[in-house]
């Protein structure tokens, strides 16, 4: 059964193209690593709630913007096995190096969480 792994990023929206660049050049990395397929999404139309909200959630600020994006994995075998792999692959590679290449946003206010798929209507 397929396995999401679902991230919400505040980026500055300054910042959008040094986003898109970022995610063509890693996203890569998982499709290597046996991910079926990447989503990185651009937040459009994502309003402010009374109670909470996409925007309460990673803490965004006025000059930012929420992307959603996934990672979908044929089973969650595969994800574990690989993104252990990843996370190798990204301590000894210094393109992963948020030192001396930053990504485009915080990722301390990223929320992400791995999800059993339930329910898939059309594809």
């Amino acid at each position: 059964m397929a396995y999401v792994d679902g991230f919400v990023i505040p980026v500055p929206v300054a910042s959008k193209d040094r986003f898109i660049a970022h995610a063509r050049e890693f996203d890569d990395y998982f499709i290597e690593y046996g991910a079926i397929r990447v989503w990185e999404c651009w937040g459009d139309d994502v309003p402010h709630g009374k109670q909470t909200d996409f925007h309460r959630a990673v803490a965004a600020r006025e000059d930012e913007t929420v992307c959603f994006s996934w990672i979908e994995w044929p089973d969650k075998e595969t994800r574990d096995r690989q993104m252990g792999l990843l996370g190798e692959l990204m301590k000894n590679d210094p393109r992963f190096d948020p030192q001396t290449n930053p990504p485009p946003f915080d990722g301390a206010r990223m929320i992400f969480g791995g999800f059993q798929r339930v329910v898939a209507v059309g594809e």
